[in-house]
């Protein structure tokens, strides 16, 4: 597939992602995806997950975790399968109340049309650390 192509598919994805469309997300990965997001043991969204149904309970992690009140991609850029999105949001850490602001990368490898590999590059340290602090106080 061309370059375009693949900026397409991906950007399908954000778009599916904005509206809370988390099944029209799925049916753009590939049914063997492997989809790692960063984190650590204090982050119970993070690390690599395989296939339709992991990723599908990361959304529900990711949802029961935190309330994104904004969730921007900026720029897609496009190499061959590669398509690399950098952006940000702000998220409100659903146990402390606290809001906290996160740059990232995601890097997708796309073929024969499917998202194949996903992986988010950023800094969750101010996450993990309202996360300890919930916990600290339970």
């Amino acid at each position: 597939m061309s370059e375009q192509q693949n900026l397409d598919i991906v950007r399908q994805g954000y778009a599916a992602f904005g509206r809370g469309d988390i099944q029209g997300l799925l049916n753009l990965l590939d049914p063997q995806v492997t989809w790692t997001t960063p984190g650590g043991a204090d982050v119970p969204f993070s690390g690599t997950r395989r296939g339709h149904a992991a990723v599908g309970e990361f959304f529900a992690t990711l949802a029961n975790t935190l309330d994104i009140t904004r969730f921007e991609p900026k720029d897609f850029l496009a190499q061959g399968d590669k398509v690399v999105v950098l952006g940000d949001d702000t998220s409100i850490v659903k146990a402390t109340g606290k809001s906290v602001d996160h740059r990232w990368v995601h890097v997708h490898t796309v073929r024969d049309g499917k998202i194949v590999s996903f992986e988010e590059i950023g800094d969750m340290s101010a996450v993990a650390a309202e996360l300890r602090s919930a916990q600290a106080r339970v």
